[in-house]
């Protein structure tokens, strides 16, 4: 299990005196119980820990773009050494290239004409990718494919 691995990975920082990697771990380790008190429930399943991991990693892009702003290089640094760790453990990510033809699959299967529809086809990609996709670069994605009349596929 995905936190089984991270409590062994936090051990193994703490031993190895990695603080940054540590000090990432604990924080999510924290959340993860935070979620898990929340939810009532006794141990976590991967899917569980995915979401924790994602609104982690959503936090750390907002904080570096907030760092950034703020001129605070040394605090985006740290972040961003955060996030991969954060990152290092999510199920690899499609790309918009993967992402479009269950995109178009799922435009038809709904038979969305507009941005109205959006947020059923949104639901269904997410169904159908299960952790593996930015939720952000899916509503981007899709809402590009609305916009556009008519969808075109493969030089048809």
């Amino acid at each position: 299990m995905l936190e089984e691995k991270i409590f062994k990975d936090f051990i193994e920082a703490k031993k190895n005196r990695n603080e940054g990697k540590a000090s990432a771990l604990s924080f999510l380790r924290s959340a993860l119980h935070n979620f898990a008190i929340e939810k009532r429930k006794e141990k976590l399943d991967d899917g569980d820990v995915i979401l924790v991991l994602k609104k982690q990693v959503k936090e750390r892009h907002d904080s570096i773009e907030q760092f950034k702003k703020g001129n605070r290089t040394d605090l985006v640094d740290k972040e961003t050494k955060e996030l991969e760790i954060l990152q290092s453990y999510l199920p690899k990510q499609l790309t918009a290239e993967e992402l479009m033809p269950i995109i178009e699959e799922a435009i038809k299967t709904i038979g969305a004409q507009d941005l109205k529809q959006m947020g059923q086809v949104i639901k269904e990609i997410m169904a159908k990718t299960k952790g593996q996709a930015d939720g952000k670069l899916i509503s981007d994605l899709v809402k590009n494919a609305l916009t556009k009349k008519p969808i075109e596929t493969n030089g048809s």
